[in-house]
């Protein structure tokens, strides 16, 4: 008989979407699979087959308020990050921890990202084995710092492997008073120390889900930690809208240019610029936006999924998600990674010293001469694409769901 499985998948669609992969290679093994999520994510979980567990918490509406903004603001400061983040999650933390309480009931399995140790608090609590999800590379390391503060890297092994336990534990002091009082008056549990569950934690399964194409495995990672490659969701059945294909076929392939859930500071004139330069650098473009500011040489779209539509690009310009540069790489694309805060900088870097793209354009950097000239360099250099798709032949040779499935097999109750 099989497990009933609740997999944490808070956050963006590319948090989500490679949950709801996961989700439904476990459901294929005979598991029963929920997700507890935004109700905006509601159809897309459901429509995989897989149950759902309502977060009243809308990422993008966070992402779109001024707190989310000064959010987005904080770049590669990772102190004024956790500090903003802080800011935006205390006044949610007692619904948000009610409703991943309520949303675990009668699960056999818990997995969670990384984010307040959740899935270890809720494991304690119901005496269940959990697993802990790693969409970028957050266990501790001395070959190279945590994604959040690259420039240790100058410093050594030594700092490297610093920067992953004072992140761990600058965390935990910014939110330990409400695990805290979670953890007492609604799971009955014992309050934790200064020290925080993320040295106990570290003993779970870890599923890295991300591949060592892209980011080779650290020998001095454990055993316990698997990389088991992207996981990816296919969608087959979706059909494109008949303006789509007739702009793909009305010419040469053009460059996807999109930035997920991120809002740049003023999205009206960041548009502008991404249109001028799109002309400059004679490319057409599939923009991400409102679908009636179309143009001729601009389609302009809301929902695609990138397994359909990037395999008809001739590049990807995007804000270095996880999962949107996995899917990127995937189809081969040279791509160039323009990113706001948090792991973005790190997988733009990741795809520049694969070769698959030049050097990354933060936003608040990005002008018309300097998307111009990236754009120019992205689709005229051979390297980038040969590189591209170099790696999309390894990545697409790996099943990241399955690793994944087969290393939570081997848990026991």
């Amino acid at each position: 008989m099989g497990r009933k499985v609740v997999i944490f998948a808070a956050g963006s669609r590319g948090d989500l979407q490679p949950c709801v992969a996961l989700g439904r290679g476990l459901a294929d093994r005979g598991d029963e699979v929920s997700l507890i999520s935004s109700a905006a994510y509601r159809d897309l979980i459901e429509g995989a087959g897989l149950g759902f567990r309502e977060l009243s918490i809308d990422p993008a509406g966070i992402v779109d308020s001024p707190e989310g903004q000064e959010l987005l603001s904080g770049g590669r400061n990772p102190v004024r990050f956790l500090r903003n983040m802080k800011r935006i999650a205390a006044p949610l933390a007692e619904r948000l921890l009610a409703e991943v309480t309520d949303g675990t009931d009668g699960a056999d399995l818990v997995l969670a990202p990384t984010l307040g140790f959740l899935g270890a608090h809720i494991a304690e609590h119901r005496g269940i084995p959990h697993a802990v999800i790693h969409f970028q590379p957050s266990q501790p390391t001395g070959r190279f710092p945590h994604p959040f503060v690259p420039r240790a890297r100058l410093l050594g092994p030594y700092a490297n492997r610093l920067t992953y336990e004072a992140l761990d534990f600058v965390t935990w002091q910014l939110t330990r008073p409400f695990i805290n009082t979670w953890r007492a008056e609604r799971l009955k549990l014992a309050p934790l120390s200064r020290v925080g569950p993320q040295r106990a934690a570290r003993s779970a399964l870890v599923l890295c889900a991300f591949s060592s194409v892209v980011v080779p495995r650290p020998a001095d990672w454990p055993d316990n930690v698997r990389l088991t490659g992207f996981w990816f969701l296919d969608q087959p059945q979706w059909t494109p809208p008949a303006e789509l294909t007739a702009f793909l076929d009305a010419g040469p392939p053009p460059v996807y240019v999109g930035f997920g859930s991120m809002q740049p500071g003023d999205p009206h004139e960041t548009d502008l610029k991404v249109r001028t330069a799109l002309r400059l650098a004679g490319l057409r473009g599939v923009l991400q936006g409102d679908p009636a500011t179309s143009e001729d040489d601009m389609l302009v779209v809301k929902d695609v999924p990138h397994s359909w539509l990037f395999p008809r690009m001739a590049a990807a310009v995007h804000h270095g998600g996880a999962g949107t540069t996995a899917e990127s790489l995937r189809a081969g694309l040279p791509t160039l990674v323009c990113p706001f805060f948090g792991d973005q900088p790190y997988w733009g870097d990741r795809v520049h010293a694969l070769g698959a793209g030049p050097i990354p354009l933060p936003v608040r950097d990005l002008t018309v001469e300097t998307l111009t000239a990236r754009l120019r360099s992205l689709t005229t250099t051979p390297a980038h694409r040969a590189r591209a798709q170099d790696l999309a032949a390894s990545l697409n040779a790996e099943d990241g769901v399955a690793r994944a499935c087969e290393s939570l097999d081997l848990l026991q109750h």
